[in-house]
């Protein structure tokens, strides 16, 4: 009984807290035990078939977690969900969950948006946290579904910006997804078009000062420059107008809230 309650315990770190009714049986823990564990206190539901240490720390990552445990086989953290997995700009973890499972089960969980789809190859799945979710490439595809074009743009511009997906792979991901007739890749191709403006932004700030550049006419810059090193100090500039002495600093005012900071 010791050693499972180890394999339980074990899993239940890797997982976040979450464990699932299966697992627990093949870690040699039977139903009936699971039952007293969980009249005892030591087991908490979480889910249809998903359980939970008590003592394990609650967050939305954790929720997450669980809610992909309990889906099933297959299952994968999904749209806007996965984007704050995956640290898109403007994108965090909240509710409603989306979780996307292979077409044909019939899954419904209360307080989870559930989606299906016929094509989920290893290529579009990653695991990030110790979550099961689609790949940063296939993310981006899948969110076209959700948001508006403006947080699209974003998420696209973080994503090629982070080096979680290349041009060349998600233009290679939207042809073999299109023949399926999947809503939102116009959406997608059109945001892809555009988003050269604003592409390496490292923030909402420099995304928006590149817009205004082009829409004003002038040259684009160079963004996150690094003027000179000098022992362990890096110089380095938001923005450079190549063949000119002049820099830009774009002062948000998260990082530079106080008169000392300005």
């Amino acid at each position: 009984m010791n050693e499972q309650l180890r394999q339980v315990a074990s899993l239940t770190n890797e997982q976040h807290g979450a464990i699932t009714a299966a697992q627990m049986r093949a870690a040699g823990m039977t139903d009936a035990e699971r039952r007293r564990r969980v009249r005892s206190g030591v087991l908490v539901r979480a889910g249809s078939h998903t359980f939970r240490s008590p003592f394990a720390p609650s967050s939305m990552l954790s929720e997450l977690a669980a809610a992909v445990l309990d889906c099933g086989q297959g299952a994968a953290a999904s749209g806007p969900s996965a984007a704050a997995l995956h640290g898109f700009d403007g994108f965090r973890l909240r509710r409603p969950l989306h979780v996307m499972v292979p077409r044909g089960r019939n899954v419904q969980r209360a307080h989870l948006l559930v989606h299906t789809t016929s094509e989920l190859p290893l290529i579009d799945r990653a695991t990030v946290e110790g979550v099961t979710t689609l790949s940063a490439t296939r993310t981006v595809i899948d969110l076209a579904r959700f948001v508006l074009p403006g947080d699209l743009t974003m998420a696209l511009d973080s994503a090629l910006r982070d080096g979680l997906t290349s041009e060349d792979l998600l233009h290679r991901r939207i042809a073999s997804l299109r023949s399926s007739g999947r809503y939102g890749i116009p959406q997608l191709l059109a945001v892809i078009e555009g988003c050269e403006i604003t592409r390496g932004g490292h923030s909402w700030l420099e995304r928006r000062f590149l817009e205004l550049c082009a829409s004003a006419g002038l040259p684009r810059p160079l963004t996150q420059q690094v003027l000179s090193k000098a022992q362990d100090r890096i110089v380095r500039v938001d923005c450079r107008f190549p063949g000119s002495p002049v820099i830009i600093e774009l002062m948000g005012y998260r990082w530079h809230r106080t008169v000392d900071q300005m």
